[in-house]
C-alpha cells in the first residue's frame, strides 16, 4: 500500500516539473487543492522525516540485516525528497498555502529543522569509500542536503503569503524560531559554495560545479531565495508589528549591510529597500511588539507521530525488516518492474537538460541497452566491456 502511494507521489511530482516548465501547473494545483491533499502531503513529509530519524539508524545497525536488495530502502529514503521537490512546486501559488490551513504551522516547523541543520553545515556529506549499510547512510546525507535547500525554497513561498498567513504561523516564524537571525546565518555562511583547491564550487541544480572567476559575484537561484525571504520577513509592516528588534535581533540583521554591495542590488534591485531599512535600524530602537496573542495554535502532526510511536522504533524496524526490505526475488523484480513503468524514461529524459553520456567512457552517448533500456553507450564495443557489471541489474529490470 505504502509503495503504491508513492508510486502516486512520484507520478505528481514528475507531473508537476514537466507542467511547470511548461507553465500548465495550474490544473495540478486546481486538484490539489480541490482534493484537500496538501495537508496529506505535509503530514507524509513529516512522517518519512520522523523515520529517516528514528528508524532508518536502527536498521543500519542491525547485525542480522543484510538484504539482497537495498533499492526498497533507498526508495523510502527517497520518499522525502519527491515530496518536499512536489511542494516546491505548486507553493509559488496562494491557493496552495491557504489550502495547507493549520498544517502549515508543521511546515514552517519542518523547514526551520532543515535550515537549522543547513546552517550547521551537517547536511554535506563527506567523501568515502561507503559500503552498505554505510553506502545507503551517505546516499541520506546527500541527499538531505538537497532536500533542505528545497525546504528553503518553500519557506521563501511561504514569506510571500505572510499577508494571509494565520497569526499563529507569522508569530512561529518570527518569533517561536526566529527566522530573520537563522536566513542571515545562510547569508554568512553560504552553505551552497565552497572553496576547494583555490577554486569556487557552487551547488546548482543537484549538482557541485566551479564557478569561472567573471561569474563569482553572480547571484544564484538559492542566494536569491534566502534574500526574498529576508525582504517578506523584515519589510512587510505586520512583520515589523510583531518581531522582536531586540540588541541581539538587531545586531544579526545589521550583518546584512556588509553583504548589500551594489553589484548585488543591480542583480536585485529590490534589496534598495532592504538597505535603507538596515540603515534605519541602525540610528533606532523600534518599539516592542504587542503581546496581543492570548492564545497560540501549535503543530501536531511531529509531536503525535513521536508520542504514539515513543519507545517502539526498534520493533518498527525489525517489523519493517521482515515484511518491507527483506523481498523475495520475485517480489524484487516485481517491484523493479513498477520501478520502471513509474520513472518512465522518456519522461526523465525530458527533465534532464543534458544528452545522455557513455556509461564507459563519459561521450555522448546515442544507443541504449535494448533490455532494460537503462544504460547509454557511445558504441557496441563499450556495452560489451560494461556487460558483465550491468547484467545483474538488466536482469533485475528487464
Amino acid at each position: 500500500r505504502w509503495l503504491r502511494q508513492h508510486e502516486y507521489v512520484e507520478k505528481l511530482n514528475m507531473h508537476g516539473i514537466l507542467s511547470a516548465s511548461a507553465g500548465q501547473e495550474q490544473l495540478l494545483t486546481e486538484l490539489l487543492v480541490t482534493h484537500a491533499k496538501i495537508p496529506v502531503l505535509i503530514g507524509e513529509l513529516i512522517s518519512v522525516e520522523i523515520w529517516k530519524r528514528k528508524v532508518f539508524p536502527v536498521l543500519c545497525r542491525l547485525e542480522d540485516f543484510k538484504p539482497r536488495s537495498t533499492f526498497p530502502i533507498y526508495v523510502a529514503l527517497h520518499h522525502e525528497a519527491s515530496i518536499i521537490n512536489l511542494l516546491e512546486t505548486v507553493f509559488f501559488y496562494k491557493e496552495i498555502c491557504e489550502s495547507a490551513e493549520d498544517s502549515i504551522l508543521d511546515l514552517i516547523d519542518y523547514c526551520h529543522r532543515k535550515l537549522t541543520l543547513l546552517a550547521a553545515g551537517s547536511t554535506k556529506a563527506q567523501a568515502t569509500d561507503p559500503v552498505p549499510p554505510q553506502e545507503l547512510q551517505k546516499q541520506a546525507e546527500t541527499m538531505e542536503f538537497e532536500i533542505s535547500l528545497k525546504a528553503l525554497s518553500v519557506l521563501r513561498f511561504i514569506t510571500d503569503q505572510v499577508d494571509s498567513l494565520p497569526l499563529s504561523a507569522l508569530t512561529r516564524m518570527l518569533n517561536t524560531h526566529n527566522l530573520p537571525c537563522l536566513l542571515v546565518e545562510l547569508v554568512e555562511h553560504c552553505p551552497w559554495s565552497c572553496w576547494e583547491a583555490g577554486k569556487l564550487k557552487k551547488f546548482e541544480n543537484g549538482t557541485w560545479h566551479v564557478v569561472p572567476p567573471e561569474d563569482q559575484v553572480k547571484m544564484t537561484k538559492l542566494d536569491g531565495q534566502v534574500w526574498l525571504a529576508l525582504l517578506n520577513l523584515l519589510l512587510s509592516p505586520e512583520c515589523q508589528r510583531k518581531y522582536r528588534f531586540d540588541g541581539f535581533n538587531k545586531s544579526q540583521l545589521l550583518k546584512l549591510r556588509a553583504f548589500l554591495t551594489d553589484v548585488l542590488i543591480d542583480q536585485l534591485p529590490n534589496l534598495v529597500e532592504m538597505q535603507r531599512f538596515l540603515s534605519y535600524l541602525a540610528v533606532t530602537d523600534p518599539a516592542p511588539p504587542k503581546k496581543d496573542l492570548v492564545l497560540e495554535q501549535v503543530p501536531i502532526i511531529r509531536d503525535h507521530i513521536l508520542k504514539k510511536n515513543s519507545g517502539k522504533w526498534e520493533a518498527i524496524a525489525k517489523h519493517q525488516v521482515k515484511h518491507a526490505f527483506s523481498p523475495t526475488e520475485e517480489e524484487l523484480k516485481f517491484q523493479a518492474r513498477r520501478w520502471a513503468q513509474t520513472y518512465s524514461l522518456d519522461m526523465m529524459e525530458a527533465l534532464v537538460p543534458d544528452k545522455p553520456r557513455c556509461r564507459v567512457c563519459g561521450v555522448e552517448a546515442t544507443k541504449r541497452c535494448s533490455r532494460c533500456r537503462n544504460e547509454w553507450y557511445c558504441t557496441r564495443a563499450c556495452q560489451v566491456q560494461h556487460w558483465q557489471k550491468h547484467k545483474p541489474a538488466c536482469n533485475l529490470m528487464a
